[in-house]
Order: structure tokens, then C-alpha cells, then sequence
């Protein structure tokens, strides 16, 4: 009876979810304009929360970006799908938690699933656009699959260029590529991303279109742009830099982000561009993730908590801050959304449209769920409302570790309340449960991996 009990409970969450998710399309429709707007992604790598202007950043200088804070909305409590760059670019693309997809690590890493990259769907992202006559563009990082099968124009976008793995070198010119096909470059990665995303505009600027720009900045290796030839090397990829080279890094993409934002303005597209930034996960050991504890790879808050700012000057209010909490799949949605994409009946996508609750100042309650399991660490985690509930560790009941955090008054995660909150604590850890069944009963069958593209 119990059980039963708790079915129907969940049946009926469910419902009430999908209906409250069915108002949110409509509003989303109703203030739609006639004109489908423009879509640029800015999409950075492994940034942490505190290290842009608008977000406190103490030793960097981001005006391009902050740019994007003054004009549009701030977005405070925004988290991305996982703690590290395939995870959360899976829940991108497909709209959905990634888990359901098998992609818990990495590619490049080994994946416990198997799974060798996102495959290809109907309903992915630039697809779904394409439906409604949107040019599709990807410059920069992939890192979904570096087979052919596993490719960016396989997904639906009409053009890419750029790199298919998790890192680069930021002066080597191989393993680059245009659609399929061998490229190059002659100067600085961050440069090189900047000018095929302009020159992208430029050629799309009478038809509507969506662009991902994926910079790998600030990424390891540690490599400033300026260094001399003999300077360039890094023998340890990841530790072999210092504060002073990431931010000179993320400096750089702020000067590729302005370069974006003066051509928009020169196109006369500006108004109707919708211009959104944000960070794949959280920040590596040399990033400002203050206020938030820890970083990449972990689920506290300096893992999965990254900055995020969204302009659309024909829609959205300038200047705003929100505390609405979002998460990667929700850029997916409110894109499909702002396009008047109606996608199939099959299609089962878990974010929501951010766009009408931004535009009316207003917010709405969210429950997100994320997991990391690795041989090196198994974490799991549940935001609902302003409690989040972190489970650490695998095993028996003196390895794990359970926490339940106000965010609202412990952003830093320093004060656990779990013993004053158990019902909360009972609550969410059986919502994560609920949820792990779910995700887990989706998981594909191991793919064969075949020829390098």
C-alpha cells in the first residue's frame, strides 16, 4: 500500500509538472515576437562563477561581457547540467539530463557506460531550429564524440569548425577541422574562434540563426595568448600556469565576445539577437569560484554554479537580476521557445523556457539533480527550492555522507542543517532515487566505436 501510495504521489507530481510546464509554453508563445529572433551561445570553458566582472570577479577585466549584465539579466542561481564539459554539453544539445544518454564523464576518460559519443537525433538542438528555417552554426570545442558518426554536422549543424576533443592547444594548428574535413590555423585558438563565429554572422545576417561559440578558454593547457614560440610548451597540462595566464585567457575571450557584440550592432541585428553566456561547469584550480566551495569535477556549488547573462533587447528588461535557478537544458528550451519550434509529441525535454518568467521579473521553483560517478568520486546531489541535498561517498553508512544546505543563507556550503531538517533530507533523497530509476532505465547499449574522423 505503501508503495502505491508513493506512485501515485509521484504520478501526480508528474502531472502537475507537465501542466505547469504547458502554461510555461504558452507564455513563452503568447510573448514570442513576429520576427524569430537571432540565437548566439557563448559557451566557455571550465570558468568559475567569480570570474567575471558582473560577478565579482577581483582581478580581471571582462567589459564585453559585463556588457551583457547592463543590457540584459543576470542570472545568479544558473547551474550547468554536470560538473564537467561532455556531461553538460550532452544536456545541451539534447535537452535532457545526460545520464539518460550514458554520458557521466568526459570522452577521453573512461566511460563506465561504454557509450563512445551523444548519438545523433531528430530532436537535437540544431535540428529541431532547422525546422524553422534557422541557419545552424558550432565554432570551437565539440567533445561529444570525435568519431564521424558522432560529429557536429551529423547533429544538424550547417556548419562547424573547430576541434572535437576536451582540450587544445591554443598555438597548434592540427587536429582542427571545417565540416568534416582538415583545417588550420595561423595565429591564437581564442582569435581563430572569433573570427569563424563573425564571419558566420556575416554570411547568415539575412536569414535567422543559431550559433554556438564554444571556446575552449579557459581550459588547460595554460598557454596566455602573446608567448613567444619557446615559451609555448607545457609539460604538465594542467598545473603548468599561473592566475596571471588564465586571466589573460579569459581576457581574451571577452575581446572575442566584444568583436560579437560590435558586429551585431553594425548588422543592426542586436535587437533581436538573443545573446546568452555561460561556463560548461565550474571553475579549474587556478578560477575565482568565490563565494561557492570547491570546483570542477565535484557537486558543490563551485562545481555546477556558473555565471550566466541573457540579452534580447526585443524581449527581455535591462539591467535585471534573477535569482531564478536554471540549469544548461533550460538555454535549450528557451531557444526552441523563442524559434516557435513545436517539437514532435515523442520529444521529452527536461528544462524549461526561462524566457517569460526573465521578462516579467518574476520567479518560479525548480527541483535539478545531478551525479558524478567515478573511480575516484561518487557524489550525488538534489536543488529544490532553496535546500540542496549532497549525498558523498559509495559504500556503507560510515563512507557516505549526507548534507542538506540552506543556499539561501549558506552559499558557501559551510553549514550543514541536515540534522534540523530531516524530513527535507528524507524528501530529497527520495526524489533523487526516483530520479536515478528513471535516468538509469534509459541508458543506451554500449556503441561501437569506429574510425577516427
Amino acid at each position: 500500500m505503501r508503495r502505491q501510495l508513493r506512485t501515485f504521489a509521484t504520478a501526480a507530481m508528474v502531472t502537475c509538472a507537465l501542466a505547469w510546464a504547458a502554461v510555461e509554453v504558452a507564455r513563452g508563445q503568447a510573448a514570442r515576437p513576429a520576427t524569430p529572433p537571432n540565437i548566439v551561445l557563448v559557451l566557455v570553458d571550465d570558468v568559475g562563477y567569480g570570474d567575471i566582472g558582473s560577478f565579482g570577479v577581483p582581478d580581471a577585466k571582462t567589459p564585453n561581457i559585463d556588457r551583457l549584465a547592463r543590457e540584459g539579466v543576470k542570472l545568479t542561481d544558473f547551474y550547468a547540467n554536470g560538473s564537467n564539459c561532455s556531461p553538460t554539453r550532452t544536456g545541451f544539445i539534447s535537452g535532457r539530463y545526460q545520464q539518460r544518454y550514458g554520458i557521466e564523464v568526459p570522452f577521453g576518460e573512461r566511460n563506465p557506460n561504454g557509450v563512445a559519443g551523444l548519438v545523433p537525433a531528430d530532436t537535437s538542438l540544431p535540428r529541431l531550429l532547422k525546422t524553422k528555417g534557422y541557419a545552424t552554426g558550432l565554432v570551437g570545442k565539440w567533445h561529444l564524440g570525435a568519431q564521424t558518426e558522432f560529429s557536429p554536422n551529423r547533429h544538424g549543424f550547417d556548419e562547424f569548425w573547430g576541434f572535437l576533443t576536451g582540450a587544445h592547444d591554443y598555438y597548434d594548428p592540427a587536429d582542427l577541422y571545417h565540416n568534416g574535413q582538415p583545417s588550420t590555423m595561423t595565429g591564437y585558438l581564442t582569435d581563430e574562434i572569433t573570427s569563424h563565429a563573425t564571419t558566420f554572422i556575416a554570411e547568415h545576417q539575412r536569414e535567422p540563426f543559431f550559433l554556438e561559440v564554444s571556446y575552449n578558454a579557459a581550459h588547460w593547457p595554460f598557454q596566455p595568448p602573446n608567448l613567444a614560440p619557446d615559451k609555448r610548451a607545457r609539460p604538465d597540462l594542467l598545473h603548468d600556469g599561473t592566475r596571471a595566464d588564465y586571466v589573460a585567457m579569459v581576457e581574451r575571450a571577452d575581446t572575442g565576445v566584444g568583436e560579437i557584440l560590435a558586429l551585431l550592432d553594425r548588422l543592426q541585428l542586436a535587437r533581436n539577437t538573443l545573446v546568452v553566456f555561460t561556463s560548461d561547469n565550474g571553475g579549474e584550480w587556478l578560477s575565482h569560484n568565490a563565494p561557492l566551495f570547491h570546483r570542477k569535477s565535484t557537486l558543490w556549488e563551485g562545481g555546477i554554479r556558473v555565471p550566466a547573462l541573457m540579452r534580447w533587447p526585443a524581449q527581455l528588461p535591462a539591467g535585471v537580476v534573477s535569482k531564478q535557478v536554471g540549469i544548461t537544458m533550460d538555454l535549450t528550451a528557451s531557444f526552441l521557445a523563442a524559434a516557435g519550434v513545436t517539437p514532435p509529441a515523442s520529444y521529452r525535454p527536461e528544462g524549461i523556457n526561462l524566457l517569460p518568467t526573465l521578462k516579467e521579473r518574476r520567479t518560479v521553483e525548480r527541483t535539478l539533480f545531478w551525479r558524478v560517478k567515478t573511480a575516484g568520486r561518487d557524489q550525488k546531489a538534489v536543488r529544490r527550492g532553496r535546500w540542496k541535498y549532497i549525498r558523498d561517498g559509495v559504500g556503507t553508512i560510515d563512507s557516505v555522507h549526507e548534507m542538506v544546505f540552506d543556499l539561501d543563507q549558506d552559499v558557501g556550503e559551510r553549514n550543514d542543517q541536515a540534522y534540523k531538517q530531516i524530513p527535507m533530507l528524507v524528501e530529497l533523497r527520495r526524489l533523487l532515487a526516483d530520479w536515478e530509476a528513471s535516468v538509469d532505465a534509459d541508458k543506451p547499449k554500449p556503441q561501437p566505436a569506429t574510425a577516427q574522423q
